[in-house]
């Protein structure tokens, strides 16, 4: 992305220096980590970096205040997952973008999903500065956004995590936690700001109050939690929590549950029409409103190619939408999305179920790094930090690199110069506005 950073770091690459990222890694983790670590960082234009993030503060926003919107997404949460205590913005956010060629030929970014989500806040600060330290990279270049250094990063970190209170009576809550491909990102945080790593099943209510069991056994009440125990995970595995979280417990949500419904791939189909709509969005549409309403027509008309039928229903069970993605709502980390979804797929979802999925225009990813393995693919999130009575900050970028269909990790196996990685920009970042 930029010429003579992308040369200089190509031809300056050492396998021992590679060896030295993976080393530092898991030192300063204290864990051995089980991604795959892309051998480079990615260098970005500042410039565009802030444009990713712009729109997709901005997405929020529209959607924050969009009370129909916001009315039937709450409608889409499932009844033993409503919350009590929800509190009036999420304190996590994440914008996932593509960078695509526009209709010009421009490069341009293209969101790829949106999630009122924590993802690893601490752990993507370690690998940064791993990075910069096996490299030697030049100070100059920055990584931080919102106008924030590393100090100031991990000051709005843990305010939004603590919330003020005693960390000792902070808990982050995963299920099964050590045994997390998310492990690294628990262990750094907690050793950082003093918490406790507990599984979401451990938990004890005593009374209106939720409590936690330290290393020494004692009964610990708990004043916050910072939840990273996915929903999709809890209901796929049929996990019965000891207490019901749909009772109003006397205790914060650092991130509370609701958001992670409230503002989800459920989104992208009012993000890509009035009065929500924004460029950035790539047209989308509920199953149900594509074999059942006008998302057939919606999607034509915003220029996705289909396949010619004369009604919706002359549409065989063969007929392929190879300009669609079927993915469902509420999933993490890829799953359950489809590429080349056909008509007999979209029929055989249940009519009950067909809202809780959508179809999104493909996009083709332009492959943008020069790696010695070829042009390799960028996804971009921006990871964003809300404290309570705060504002809504860009705080760091993560880049995931492949050569796939899919950018996760875990979907471009076997392969070298994919991963995970990090993003740097040459000079000092400039104060984001606040929102």
């Amino acid at each position: 992305m930029i010429p003579e950073l992308r040369r200089r770091f190509n031809e300056g690459f050492r396998p021992e220096g590679y060896a030295r990222l993976l080393t530092a890694l898991q030192q300063r983790c204290g864990t051995r980590v089980e991604y795959r670590i892309a051998e480079t960082p990615v260098f970005l234009p500042q410039a565009l970096l802030e444009e990713m993030a712009a729109a997709g503060a901005e997405l929020t926003h529209r959607l924050m205040g969009n009370p129909a919107y916001l009315a039937a997404a709450r409608q889409a949460i499932p009844a033993e997952y409503r919350v009590g205590g929800e509190t009036a913005h999420p304190n996590f956010l994440t914008a996932d973008f593509a960078l695509v060629r526009d209709a010009a030929g421009e490069l341009v970014p293209r969101l790829v999903e949106i999630q009122a989500f924590p993802s690893v806040y601490g752990y993507q600060d370690v690998l940064s500065t791993a990075y910069r330290d096996a490299y030697g990279l030049p100070e100059t270049l920055g990584s931080f956004l919102g106008g924030l250094d590393e100090a100031g990063y991990w000051a709005l970190l843990g305010r939004t995590i603590l919330g003020g209170h005693d960390p000792e009576q902070v808990v982050l809550t995963e299920l099964d936690p050590e045994h997390q491909k998310t492990w690294p990102d628990f262990a750094v945080t907690a050793r950082r700001l003093g918490i406790a790593v507990v599984d979401i099943r451990s938990l004890e209510a005593i009374g209106n109050k939720l409590h936690y069991r330290d290393g020494g056994g004692r009964l610990v009440p708990i004043d916050r939690i910072y939840n990273r125990a996915i929903a999709d995970e809890l209901m796929a595995r049929h996990v019965r929590l000891p207490f019901d979280l749909t009772h109003a417990w006397d205790v914060e949500w650092a991130g509370h549950p609701n958001w992670y419904f409230l503002i989800s791939k459920f989104s992208i189909p009012w993000l890509s029409r009035p009065p929500c709509a924004h460029p950035a969005v790539p047209p989308a549409v509920f199953v149900s409103d594509f074999l059942e309403g006008s998302g057939r027509e919606e999607l034509a008309a915003a220029g996705v190619d289909l396949p010619s039928v004369s009604r919706p229903a002359a549409a065989g069970p063969e007929t392929v939408y190879g300009e669609l993605l079927l993915k469902p709502l509420f999933s993490f980390a890829g799953k359950g999305i489809e590429f080349d979804p056909t008509q007999g797929q979209l029929e055989e979802i249940p009519a009950g179920k067909r809202g809780e999925f959508l179809l999104q225009q493909r996009m083709r990813f332009v492959p943008t790094i020069e790696t010695p393995q070829g042009l390799t693919q960028a996804e971009i999130r921006i990871l964003y930090l809300w404290p309570d009575g705060g504002n809504l900050t860009a705080a760091l970028s993560l880049v995931r690199l492949g050569r796939g269909k899919m950018m996760g990790v875990d979907h471009n196996r076997n392969q070298e110069w994919v991963g995970a990685s990090a993003a740097f920009f040459p000079g000092n970042p400039t104060p984001a506005p606040q929102k």
